[in-house]
C-alpha cells in the first residue's frame, strides 16, 4: 500500500491567504462606496444627461436601417450608470461578496492543495535513505505468502 506524503500549510501562510482573500473582498466595495457620491454628482450634471439624450437620439435614428447590427433605443431616460449607482449598488456589493468570495475560496483551496501535495504519489519509505531494501524485503515476504497459499498452507 502506497502512502502519499503531504506537507502541511503553516499557520502564517493560512493567515496570509485569509488576509488577502479578505482584502480582495473588502477593497472594491469600499472604493465603490467612497466614490459613489462623486460619480453620482458627475452623472447628474446637465452635460451628462445631454450626452445620454444625444446617444438615445442617435440610436432612434439608426433603428430600422438595414445593416449587420439592429439598433434599439435604450428605454431608460437616465444614464444606466446613474441608475445603477443610485438604485442597485447594494445588490452589486452583495453579488461581489457572494461570487467573489466563492471564487476566492475555490482558488485558495486549489492553491493550498497544489502547494501541499507532492509531484506524484510516493511512499513515505522513499523519503528515507536506504529504503529500497525495505521494499525488497516486503516483496520477498509477499512472494513467500503467495507461494504458501498456492501450496495450501
Amino acid at each position: 500500500m502506497e502512502h502519499v506524503h503531504h506537507r502541511r500549510v503553516s499557520a502564517g501562510t493560512l493567515a496570509a491567504l485569509i488576509a488577502v482573500w479578505g482584502l480582495i473582498l473588502a477593497v472594491p466595495p469600499v472604493i465603490l462606496l467612497s466614490q459613489r457620491d462623486a460619480w453620482l454628482a458627475a452623472l447628474e450634471r446637465p452635460e451628462a444627461q445631454a450626452d445620454w439624450d444625444d446617444f438615445r437620439n442617435a440610436m432612434r435614428e439608426q433603428t430600422g436601417r438595414d445593416g449587420p447590427v439592429q439598433r434599439k433605443v435604450p428605454k431608460s431616460p437616465e444614464p444606466p450608470l446613474r441608475v445603477w449607482l443610485r438604485d442597485y449598488v447594494g445588490l452589486a456589493i452583495a453579488a461581489w461578496l457572494v461570487l467573489g468570495g466563492t471564487l476566492g475560496l475555490c482558488t485558495a483551496a486549489l492553491v493550498v492543495g497544489a502547494a501541499t501535495s507532492r509531484d506524484g504519489p510516493q511512499s513515505a519509505a522513499e523519503d528515507r535513505p536506504g529504503s529500497g531494501r525495505d521494499d525488497e524485503k516486503q516483496n520477498d515476504r509477499d512472494a513467500e505468502d503467495a507461494e504458501q497459499r498456492r501450496h495450501g498452507n
